[in-house]
Formats: C-alpha cells, sequence, structure tokens
C-alpha cells in the first residue's frame, strides 16, 4: 500500500492487518494501541512505535531462526543411528559354526 507523502512519518502499515497470539499486527508488529492511535501520535512518538516495530520484527526473525535449528538438530539426531556396543544378545554370544559353510551352491 503506498503512502501519502504528506506525512513527515508514514505508516508502516502493510495492509495484513491480523494479530498474532501476543496482540501485535502480523504485518507491521503494532500493537492494538499503536495501531487505533496512530494518527494522534506526535512525530517523534511514531518514531518510537517504528523502532519498536523493528526490535520486535528482529525478535520475531531471531525465534523463528532458532526454531528452524532446533527442529533441524531433532531431525539429524532422530535420524543417527543409536548403536550399543557394549551389550550382546544371545546370538551374538553363541559360537557359530562354519566347517560345512560354501559359497559354491
Amino acid at each position: 500500500m503506498e503512502q501519502l507523502s504528506f506525512f513527515a512519518v508514514p505508516s508502516p502499515c502493510v495492509g495484513v492487518c491480523q494479530s498474532d497470539s501476543r496482540g501485535y499486527c502480523m504485518g507491521c508488529l503494532r500493537s492494538r494501541d499503536e495501531r487505533f492511535n496512530w494518527m494522534s501520535y506526535s512525530e517523534l512518538r511514531k518514531q518510537d512505535v517504528i523502532r519498536l516495530c523493528l526490535q520486535r520484527k528482529r525478535r520475531r526473525q531471531y525465534a523463528i531462526h532458532k526454531a528452524k535449528q532446533l527442529a533441524l538438530q531433532v531431525e539429524q539426531t532422530s535420524h543417527t543411528l543409536q548403536l550399543d556396543f557394549d551389550t550382546q544378545t544371545k546370538a551374538e554370544n553363541e559360537q557359530i559354526d562354519l566347517t560345512n559353510f560354501s559359497l559354491d551352491e
């Protein structure tokens, strides 16, 4: 969405306008109060809200990155074959008789 040029600090709205579980807009990351009161804020307050939105965005990106790393780590460990060489099964303890063994049929 294109912003009008006569605002000194344009709205960070990107037109998504849905709230996440914490109450922040999923598009611009403003709180409900920040969205509803945007037009009444001073230019300094608007700049502060944008700074807060950038911090929230960085935290969200970091959380997503950490979640992906954890999922990858869990996936890698689940595919790793766990071998226990200290325990032996009954078949391993028995001697195998190979006296009549031949590869020829």
